[in-house]
């Protein structure tokens, strides 16, 4: 019997950012998800939904509430959140208050400071460790950067040194 696939929710953040060198921008084509899974030799089922493409400092209280709803009504029990790393905290928030409560499922957000489009990122790792994660940990919400994962209510991004710290 195979267990059930992964869900993978895609939002956007740095994550997926591309660089417009013409303009010194950063934007936003697609997901990167597929590509990383493919290069990271992952042989772990998923499905991969996009949800949204935006920088997390963008999103709304509306745009949480669609991952909110997302996550209640995927079939799958573990879900991976791909989110921009400044408001990841908020987003994990959200769904682990969520009423009713989803106290079946096991959520793990990640995200990465650089893109992956720039070749030195630190997203392809975040992503194998947060499936790793989803994976092993009971039902809950966490978030799950720099080789670590954390309690979604026991974590902050430390914007002096660029990783995510225990609160």
């Amino acid at each position: 019997m195979n267990p059930e696939p992964i869900r993978i929710f895609v939002t956007g953040g740095t994550f997926d950012k591309e660089y417009d060198e013409l303009r010194g921008t950063l934007w936003f084509k697609d997901t990167h998800v597929h590509e990383m899974l493919r290069l990271g030799r992952s042989r772990v089922d998923v499905v991969i939904e996009t949800l949204m493409m935006m920088d997390s400092l963008d999103m709304t209280a509306d745009d949480r509430r669609v991952v909110v709803e997302r996550c209640r009504t995927a079939g799958e029990s573990r879900l991976l959140i791909t989110h921009g790393t400044d408001t990841i905290v908020e987003t994990a928030g959200a769904l682990a208050t969520a009423s009713p409560p989803m106290t079946a499922k096991t959520i793990v957000l990640t995200g990465a400071m650089i893109p992956y489009a720039f070749g030195s990122s630190d997203g392809l790792f975040n992503l194998g460790s947060a499936l790793s994660f989803v994976q092993a940990l009971p039902p809950g919400v966490y978030v799950a950067m720099n080789g670590r994962c954390f309690p979604w209510d026991r974590v902050r991004k430390n914007k002096t040194t660029g990783v995510f710290e225990a609160t």
